[in-house]
Parts: structure tokens; C-alpha cells; sequence
């Protein structure tokens, strides 16, 4: 099997498909440009090299043996194949295709990622995205997830990417429970009021850290954890806390309490691994990302956000 493989050629192939086509020499040697004798020549090479008759040689014509045969019906397969190629390159460029494994978390994906992700099959429809869900880190070099979104501000030193964007947080409340916004309550009164808080899964979160440093126990009265639970809860009114503000401000309902707080931002990270980089898939991702996401930052960073009034509890 080996031999044949290294001795077999698409010119053979080819060869094979024009005899069968024109069912004789003449008309295979016209076709392919070659003289009489250099395809009868060629074709006994290629029946000694696998071993096999694939024409009989009859006085109506050449006739296919089923060895020949077989041998046609490659050779049509990969002209096949060939022909679309070219028709491809000529008519548009090839865009990558395939399946690509994107990680990130739930409130990324619900305000913020969806959209461009509609976007970005809309350019490389030839992709098929598989969208995983989590807060916690996956294992891109064993093939967990291809690309990671992440909020970090320590991406995995295993990893490569660029930081697109600062993600801002401020404190919100629900805007029936604060009808002035241009006057907010004053920080004293703020640790007065109940407070929902990230779960202890998040504990090292300065955020986190925050609540429990400057409200009473007693008022952090519901945790959950995951942000998007978390904003959630702030509008069903369990009590005020920190969002992000590209989740904070598109929620009608709530209202800023101050402005994003410097200390609790975090980046905004696209990550692969670096064996990844290079696949077509994967750089075209990231490519449609960056310009996405880099464009989306006045939201993520919180500028230009409404009621943001009062210096922030920090």
C-alpha cells in the first residue's frame, strides 16, 4: 500500500479519467496535449506500478476493468473537488471554516457577546460556534475551549491574547427606591440600606471585599454567584450592590448610585493558546473580536453612563 501510494500521481489520475473519457489513446493525448505514445507509454507504467489491468483493450474503444473504473471515480472526485477550489479563488476569497469552541461566562454572553457573535458568523458564515459557559478557568491547551473571553486582570501565563478592554463597575439601586437621582443618598446612608453581594466564591473580588468592609453583616441580606444573578437580584429590588456598568445601565429600572469605581475595574481579555494563534479560525475570531469589542468600550468602561452624580463609596 505504501509504494502504491508514493508511485501514484494526479496526473495519473487524470490520464486514466481522459482515456476513459475519450475511450482510446487519440482522443486522450488531444485532450491532455500529449502525443499518442507518451500516454500508450504512461499508462503501462501506471498499470505495472499498482499491479493492475484498467482497460481492455477492445476494437470499439478502450473499455474500463473495474480497477479502472474505481480509479475513474476518484479521479472525477478530486477534479471535483479541484474545479470548485479554483471556482472559489476566482469568485471570493476562502474564509476559514469549522467548528470553533468560544469560553466565557453567563453576563458577558447575555449583554454583550450574542450580538457580536451574530455579527461574526454574518462575516464567516463558514464557522460553527460552540459556545461554553462558566466562570471558572478551562484548559485551553487540552482543548477545553479554542478562545476565552475573559474579565481578568491576571490572564494564565500559558495563554496569549490582547486586552481590549477596561470593564467599570459602580454601585446601583433600583430607580423607584431612588425616584431623585440627581441627589443620591450620601455614603452613610448607603451602608444603612440592604446590600446584595457576590457569593464567597468570589470572595477575593475587591468588590467583594468592599461590601463586607463597609456594610453591616446584618444588611448584606442575598448573595449570588454570578453577576448576572446578581444584577437580578438588584432589580427585583433584594437590595443596592456593584455591577458592572455595561449591565448596570442598559437595565431601565436601576439607577447609579456614583460614578464607576477606578479599583474595581477589571480588563477584558481575548485568550488562546499559543498553538492556536495561527489557526485561520481562531485569528479570524479574534481579529472580529478586537474590532467589536474595542469599538463597544465607552459602554464597558462605563463613560457617558446617566446618574453617575456623586463621588462612589470606595
Amino acid at each position: 500500500m505504501g509504494d502504491l501510494l508514493k508511485s501514484l500521481a494526479w496526473d495519473d489520475l487524470r490520464l486514466v479519467k481522459a482515456i476513459a473519457e475519450a475511450r482510446g489513446m487519440p482522443g486522450a493525448a488531444a485532450a491532455l496535449g500529449l502525443n499518442h505514445s507518451t500516454v500508450f507509454r504512461r499508462l503501462g507504467q501506471i498499470e505495472g506500478a499498482i499491479g493492475a489491468t484498467l482497460f481492455e483493450r477492445r476494437r470499439t474503444g478502450y473499455a474500463l476493468t473495474p480497477a479502472g473504473e474505481e480509479m475513474t471515480r476518484v479521479a472525477a472526485e478530486i477534479d471535483e473537488k479541484i474545479t470548485a477550489f479554483a471556482r472559489r479563488v476566482e469568485g471570493r476569497a476562502i474564509s476559514p471554516a469549522g467548528d470553533l469552541r468560544v469560553a466565557t461566562n453567563d453576563s458577558l454572553l447575555v449583554h454583550l457577546l450574542t450580538p457580536l457573535f451574530a455579527r461574526f458568523q454574518h462575516s464567516c458564515p463558514d464557522i460553527r460556534l460552540d459556545v461554553v459557559i462558566g466562570n471558572g478557568s478551562l484548559n485551553l491547551s487540552k482543548r477545553d475551549a479554542d478562545v476565552a473571553i475573559r474579565a481578568t486582570d491576571n490572564p494564565p501565563e500559558n495563554l496569549v491574547g490582547r486586552r481590549v478592554a477596561r470593564i467599570a463597575w459602580a454601585l446601583y439601586g433600583r430607580a423607584e427606591d431612588f425616584p431623585d437621582a440627581a441627589s443620591p443618598p450620601g455614603i452613610e446612608e448607603l451602608r444603612g440600606r440592604t446590600w446584595v453581594s457576590l457569593g464567597d466564591e468570589l470572595a477575593a473580588m475587591k468588590v467583594v471585599k468592599f461590601v463586607r468592609a463597609n456594610a453591616p453583616e446584618a444588611n448584606i441580606r442575598y448573595r449570588a454567584n454570578t453577576v448576572l444573578g446578581l444584577a437580578e437580584a438588584v432589580e427585583a429590588g433584594l437590595g443596592i450592590g456593584h455591577l458592572p456598568c455595561f449591565i448596570g445601565d442598559v437595565r431601565p429600572a436601576l439607577v447609579r448610585l456614583g460614578p464607576p469605581v477606578p479599583s474595581f475595574a477589571s480588563d477584558l481579555w481575548l485568550l488562546t493558546h499559543p498553538d492556536l494563534r495561527q489557526s485561520p479560525r481562531v485569528r479570524a475570531f479574534l481579529d472580529v473580536m478586537a474590532t467589536e469589542l474595542t469599538a463597544a468600550k465607552p459602554m464597558l468602561e462605563g463613560e457617558g453612563g446617566r446618574r453617575a452624580t456623586q463621588e462612589a463609596p470606595a
